[in-house]
């Protein structure tokens, strides 16, 4: 048996209210982002070559975007007292997302959250555009099952995982936890397979449902 609990938390559309990434690529892609993500989202390229293919149209620097991010990135409410929760708790709280490593670190940052750790595609920034990988554990690129790898290495290493997320992307990963928090797409499949979860809103709905489950 565990007693050891870690919260895998998805970023977009769960920490934050809507996407970073897509405000991102609205403002300031210099290419049809849109048609990549269509390819993504009808299974025909990976997570990994979506990224790789639509921030390459993002030729702003650094500091510009991370001022976007700033101004107009929105934290989920509810994520003192979930952070705070878990601290007292003694349970890891995690993210690992799909989008940049960046914009994560600035908006949680910003929100005075920089203690969280972070796992997501590392950026680099270059003049022909962003370059956006994934890497796995042992430090090997991967395009696909980023945040699943993930999940399985927390259970092997011992943890009692429960998830968060809020669409498709955390369907796999959310099903290797013990139990999902879930809300918007990622709910709907949760209803629609009738299976075991918890929906929120905010973030405090999370701390109630941790609090049911101890």
């Amino acid at each position: 048996m565990t007693n050891k609990t870690l919260l895998q938390c998805d970023f977009d559309g769960t920490i934050t209210e809507g996407d970073i990434s897509f405000l991102i690529l609205e403002r300031y892609a210099e290419g049809d982002w849109r048609a990549v993500l269509r390819d993504y989202q009808q299974g025909i390229i990976s997570v990994g070559d979506f990224n790789n293919r639509a921030f390459a149209f993002v030729k702003q620097n650094r500091e510009t975007l991370e001022n976007l991010v700033r101004e107009e990135g929105r934290i989920r409410p509810g994520l003192t007292e979930l952070v705070d929760f878990c601290a007292k708790q003694d349970i890891t709280m995690t993210v690992v997302s799909n989008g940049l490593d960046f914009y994560i670190k600035t908006l949680l940052g910003n929100n005075g959250f920089s203690h969280i750790k972070i796992i997501a595609a590392k950026t680099v920034f270059t003049p022909r555009g962003m370059d956006a990988r994934y890497y796995n554990h042992h430090g090997e690129e991967v395009l696909s099952q980023f945040k699943e790898s993930y999940t399985r290495q927390f259970i092997e290493q011992g943890y009692k995982v429960y998830y968060a997320g809020n669409g498709p992307s955390d369907v796999p990963a959310s099903r290797l936890a013990a139990h999902a928090f879930a809300t918007e797409s990622l709910l709907d499949f949760y209803r629609r397979e009738n299976l075991p979860h918890t929906s929120f809103e905010d973030l405090r709905d999370i701390v109630t449902g941790l609090k049911s489950l101890a």
